[in-house]
């Protein structure tokens, strides 16, 4: 996990509290740009909070259909000359790598990937989850958020990051990645899991802070991932997407209180 030092600078600010007012330093959460090429070329610039560089491009780089398979990719480093810039290479004439056509965009840290070009090429890329017969316990399911938040060390000293946990169906948290971005967030976990070879993530739980987005139920299915959850509120679409692949959204995961908006089957609510 990051430590606050790694993604987190002090600033000096004046405190306002009523009529009194004093200066302070208070550590802010640091976003920078990070420019992803693959073989030379750019990809994207996203905004990311440093740290877990490499996972985030091998997660996004999977999880966008530009790589399908981790085994063609060569390595992934920051350039020599930029810390801002990595790069990716893969083998010569590997199968599965789709170099977007070149143009120059943006994606920002509140949002997934711009320039998509259409939804049916996303749906495509996406096997569903429907034969995931993985079982999780209600009182597993609403300890999960504060088992998060717990382990976000970041957040605890800025306040202001997202988070994506993976976690078994026992409650097991396995990874825990902090970011400006929810949608970079849930590329860090991705990245991280088949940097380790884990994919496809059958038979976990991903929670993700803030509102679940097209975008991110799309990347949890690209991953393999049956049961989504978030303490927030979902799209229309992101829960269309789930309901035709068999993918368990959950949303306003907070204390004792949910609602599961797609195959509730896989929660043992009694």
């Amino acid at each position: 996990m990051s430590s606050p030092a790694q993604g987190s600078a002090k600033l000096d600010h004046v405190r306002v509290d009523g009529a009194r007012s004093r200066e302070r330093s208070q550590p802010v959460v640091i976003e920078e740009p990070l420019e992803m090429r693959l073989n030379e070329q750019p990809v994207a610039v996203t905004m990311r909070t440093p740290g877990h560089d490499i996972e985030l491009v091998l997660g996004f780089m999977l999880s966008e259909g530009i790589v399908e398979d981790p085994a063609a990719i060569l390595a992934i480093a920051h350039c020599e000359q930029n810390p801002n810039v990595a790069e990716v290479h893969t083998k010569p004439d590997a199968p599965g790598v789709h170099p977007p056509a070149p143009r120059n965009f943006y994606a920002a840290s509140s949002c997934g990937i711009c320039g998509k070009a259409s939804l049916e090429a996303i749906r495509c890329r996406i096997s569903g989850v429907h034969a995931d017969t993985t079982s999780l316990a209600r009182t597993v399911l609403t300890a999960l958020p504060e088992r998060m938040r717990g382990a976000q060390i970041l957040f605890e000293a800025t306040g202001s990051l997202h988070a994506a946990g993976l976690f078994t169906a026992a409650g097991e948290l396995l990874c825990l990645r902090e970011d400006v971005g929810r949608h970079n967030a849930v590329d860090k976990v991705v990245g991280w899991a088949a940097a380790r070879e884990l994919l496809p993530l059958h038979g976990h739980v991903l929670v993700v802070s803030g509102r679940l987005s097209f975008e991110i139920v799309q990347k949890a299915l690209v991953a393999g991932i049956p049961i989504l959850a978030a303490v927030s509120g979902p799209s229309s679409l992101a829960v269309e997407l789930a309901r035709e692949n068999g993918m368990t959204l959950i949303g306003f995961l907070r204390g004792e209180t949910l609602n599961i908006y797609s195959a509730a089957k896989r929660v043992a609510l009694s």
